[in-house]
């Protein structure tokens, strides 16, 4: 999708090598449990692929058995469980943690989920924009509107913006055919789908990343054009620096997920 882009800030971190940083103070910090197994082995079950230590299956936090679609995203969380030391730290685990979502909380509630995410298509951030000043309101045209344009091109979505933060109700059968294509993805991409969501504030940008319109690099900056117009005229305070890259890490953790999920 050709789309202008604020270029992409030099600050980001792989979210394997933030976890690892974090990780180094973690256990000094709060009680994380022992490592307790010496080996982790995927195992091929029915549709998907189960994980074992110590030749005994894993569990979900709420019991469930711990089964994912593909055997790259199995292998990728084998890694994680092998990849912990003396503890075991779910910060350094983010494909763990977005499985365990996946089973434990979209499984259940697949219909809440995909009516959350419609829901939220009806504010999409994408639709309000700037009332001043010009380059912001520009900026937001050029960046925003492809992403609007492919939604009604493509999924039959047509989302209506306006300038300022007064509610616009989006039609209806807008509103519908997003749903609809929603509802096409299996509960590990919508899990996937919701966090990239709530963390941009854009059902409609979520869904271009997930469906491979645009790139995790491209979305990151798409979602934060009012934020970075914000630096680029005042700077950047070192503690809102310091928490976006950990943001980043965790977008760049989940659309991996997604990725793993799907090949």
């Amino acid at each position: 999708m050709a789309s202008k882009t604020p270029p992409p800030t030099d600050n980001a971190i792989s979210p394997e090598d933030l976890a690892r940083k974090v990780s180094r103070q973690a256990i000094y910090q709060r009680e994380l449990p022992t490592r307790f197994y010496k080996s982790v082995a995927t195992v091929e079950r029915g549709a998907g692929f189960a994980l074992e230590l110590d030749g005994k299956p894993v569990k979900t936090p709420m019991k469930n058995t711990f089964k994912v679609p593909t055997r790259a995203l199995a292998e990728a969380v084998a890694q994680e469980w092998q990849e912990q030391e003396t503890h075991i730290d779910p910060d350094t685990m983010p494909l763990s943690k977005f499985a365990n979502t996946a089973i434990d909380r979209v499984t259940p509630r697949r219909k809440e989920i995909i009516d959350e995410i419609t829901e939220y298509a009806g504010s999409d951030l994408l639709c309000y924009r700037a009332v001043e000043p010009r380059g912001l309101v520009e900026r937001q045209a050029e960046c925003w509107d492809p992403l609007l344009r492919w939604s009604e091109e493509e999924l039959g979505a047509k989302f209506v913006s306006v300038q300022g933060i007064v509610h616009c109700a989006q039609p209806e059968n807008s509103l519908l055919a997003f749903r609809e294509t929603a509802e096409k993805h299996d509960d590990f991409t919508l899990a996937g789908l919701h966090n990239v969501m709530t963390m941009t504030g854009s059902a409609v940008l979520a869904l271009a990343l997930i469906r491979a319109k645009i790139s995790s690099r491209e979305a990151w900056s798409l979602a934060h054009v009012d934020e970075d117009w914000q630096i680029e005229f005042w700077g950047e305070d070192e503690d809102a620096k310091a928490r976006r890259v950990l943001r980043e890490a965790e977008f760049e953790a989940t659309h991996r997920f997604v990725q793993l999920a799907s090949m």
